[in-house]
């Protein structure tokens, strides 16, 4: 997906009761395979499926923002998007410090639970992801609930991929490589957001100086 792809052709209203459906739905999922994911990480020692549970939680925050935000006037669905997107960038640079960290540990994490907690996290995050296809185009706020959920499979794949190197080869590196992966996925959509949401209240601030002109 690149930056280019910002579409208004379409965008659902903000009282669509499905949306708001699906962004509840997306929030518990998030919230539970947090719990999950946080657990597994720590008993495994996988960064990778760490860096995911962290992601899950930056995702169901991310969903109860958007939430909040279709209440809310057209303006403030940039400022949201601004919030989550700085989040995004945050927990990317965050996850990038923890992986260059557990390089030099030295653990290597368990396979086995790695692969079976990134195969049901994969399941959830495909679900949301269908639910939410539909919604992928709109505003900055719209757009960063799709990239969060898109990234979230991709990562849930590499987590995938990563556990079966560990368990051929007996070192942890493919672990610390997904993590990095990951940093580099929410920095890349952390960004892409920020300029969204900042075109989005450029042109909402021109469009007021000149109506307020115009009056």
């Amino acid at each position: 997906m690149s930056a280019d792809c910002h579409n208004h052709a379409w965008e659902a209203p903000a009282n669509d009761p499905r949306y708001r459906r699906v962004l509840w739905i997306a929030l518990v999922v998030n919230a539970v395979m947090f719990v999950i994911e946080l657990s597994a990480g720590f008993s495994a020692g996988s960064a990778s499926l760490l860096a995911d549970a962290i992601d899950f939680a930056g995702d169901a925050a991310n969903y109860g923002l958007s939430l909040w935000a279709l209440t809310m006037a057209t303006v403030w669905h940039s400022r949201t998007a601004i919030v989550k997107g700085t989040c995004m960038l945050v927990f990317g640079l965050f996850v990038l410090g923890k992986a260059i960290w557990l390089a030099y540990s030295g653990v290597v994490p368990e396979a086995e639970v790695m692969g079976a907690v990134a195969v049901l996290a994969l399941m959830a995050n495909v679900g949301v992801a269908i639910l939410l296809y539909r919604y992928r185009e709109g505003d900055a706020n719209r757009q960063s609930v799709w990239l969060c959920t898109r990234n979230d499979a991709i990562s849930n794949l590499a987590v995938i991929m990563a556990a079966i190197v560990v368990w051929l080869t007996g070192h942890g590196a493919a672990d610390i490589a997904v993590a990095l992966l990951m940093a580099g996925l929410a920095i890349h959509a952390g960004i892409k957001v920020l300029k969204l949401a900042g075109a989005e209240l450029a042109t909402e601030t021109s469009e007021n100086t000149a109506n307020n002109h115009s009056h």
